[in-house]
């Protein structure tokens, strides 16, 4: 009896032992995985709270934790209004992840934990963001509604509107004729649009284009590539997504995507040196990695830093009259060009507005003739999927438009969970959908469109 009581001790004792190993373990040597989760939650929940304005639990508790990974529900979140800062630790306890509000920029993942560097890091743009007036819609915000229409009732559908939907904005000859918005959602409420922001951009570098300062033969792109292979990377190759450059696009796993995103403070650094996996322009791969070096290109063109992140609001946003438009930057100041813009869904519609209308707004040309015709136009390499700037011919989860009994001319923006901006310029229609819908759930908002389309040309 004595020697069983005896081992049992010893195991209990060797059990304690183990758990406060493991447990000084994961506080000194976090594994990736966790310090990515935790960079995750802080990230997301900093902007839904200063930018969008949103509670932080139920942030964590519905943008986070339910549709995530079940190790982010292990996650716990603190918010320090007064600082902006936003903490996430597993259990409270481990791998602290780390986001900062700078204002005009937003949020920023603060990876290396260095939240006074990365303050200094950005200078806040010095632009003063207007306010939509009371002029009818897209000049200012004043929308009027038929709620008893046709339109009105396809928005209202839950079949079509899809699970998790947060805002719906129809746009038909350059008026909203119907939205629609989830519970706890508004017409003010900015929502992350994830990778349509590529889309955005490359509009950025669109404006440059028109001004003269950049071209699609650019070459010689980065300093970094001047002396090998990846000099002949060409601006049309990046936009293209046909770069060559090796690149992990897997969200379900530490990736080359979701490092770069949590664990760089110098986000291009990661797809900068990155090697050559293929011929400049022979083989598609879609990689959030191009579109951060295009931002890292475009800003490297302006002449400082203050003038570079000023630079989309000034040339962009404010002449689309985009007053809620936020696009962040990382931690050394570079914009997350692939990822990581805020904007209300009536913005979102502004943007699909400007591109029906050829890059043209108020009678002024903001984008080079051509340049959205080259974002409508299908790329070999992804077999017709992709186009040559930025934006997609096939429909989420659909092979091509066509085969959805779309329009033929309809092309895409599309973003991570169920965001999209549908351009039909046949119809003179811009759809926007914006919600929380995991692509598991099968959502798809081309049954949504091809309705609306119908319904427009019903007489």
């Amino acid at each position: 009896m004595r020697l069983i009581v005896k081992l049992a001790k010893g195991l209990a004792a060797a059990v304690v032992v183990a758990v406060a190993g493991g447990l000084a373990w994961l506080a000194v040597f976090p594994p990736e995985l966790l310090r990515i989760g935790d960079g995750y939650a802080a990230k997301i929940v900093c902007s839904n709270v200063f930018i969008a304005g949103r509670d932080a639990q139920k942030v964590l508790g519905e943008d986070v934790q339910a549709p995530g990974n079940p190790l982010l529900r292990l996650i716990r979140v603190s918010v320090d209004r007064d600082q902006g800062t936003v903490t996430a630790r597993v259990l409270g306890l481990f791998a602290p992840g780390y986001a900062l509000y700078r204002g005009e920029l937003g949020c920023v993942s603060v990876p290396d934990g260095d939240l006074t560097a990365a303050r200094n890091a950005a200078p806040a743009p010095d632009a003063t963001k207007a306010v939509a007036g009371e002029e009818p819609w897209p000049e200012g915000d004043r929308v009027e509604l038929d709620r008893q229409g046709r339109i009105a009732a396809l928005v209202a559908d839950q079949s079509l509107a899809g699970p998790g939907m947060r805002a719906i904005v129809v746009v038909h000859d350059g008026r909203i004729i119907a939205e629609n918005y989830g519970e706890g959602f508004s017409a003010d409420t900015p929502l992350l649009g994830w990778s349509m922001t590529k889309t955005v951009n490359a509009a950025v570098i669109g404006r440059l284009m028109q001004e003269g300062r950049m071209s699609f033969d650019d070459a010689n792109l980065l300093p970094l590539w001047e002396w090998d292979a990846r000099a002949r990377i060409r601006l049309s190759d990046l936009l293209s997504m046909e770069s060559g450059l090796a690149f992990n696009e897997n969200y379900g796993t530490v990736a080359d995507v979701t490092r770069m995103l949590y664990l760089e403070p110098d986000m291009a650094s990661l797809p900068e040196n990155a090697p050559l996996e293929a011929q400049p322009g022979a083989r598609f791969r879609y990689s959030s990695g191009t579109a951060i070096l295009l931002a890292r290109i475009w800003m490297n063109r302006l002449k400082d830093e203050s003038t570079a992140l000023a630079y989309p609001h000034e040339a962009l946003f404010a002449p689309l009259g985009m007053t809620s438009a936020v696009l962040e930057a990382d931690e050394r100041g570079t914009f997350v060009g692939s990822s990581y813009l805020y904007a209300t869904a009536r913005d979102w519609a502004r943007f699909g507005l400007f591109l029906l209308q050829d890059g043209v707004w108020n009678g002024k040309r903001l984008l080079p003739e051509g340049f959205v015709g080259a974002m409508r136009t299908p790329t070999q390499a992804s077999n017709g999927r992709f186009t040559q700037v930025q934006a997609w011919l096939a429909g989420p989860g659909g092979s091509s438009s066509a085969q959805t009994g779309l329009p033929e001319d309809t092309f895409w923006l599309q973003g991570h969970d169920g965001q999209s901006v549908a351009i039909v310029p046949s119809a003179g229609l811009v759809v926007v959908r914006l919600g929380l819908t995991p692509l598991r759930q099968g959502y798809r908002p081309q049954a949504l469109l091809k309705e609306i389309v119908a319904a427009v040309a019903a007489p």
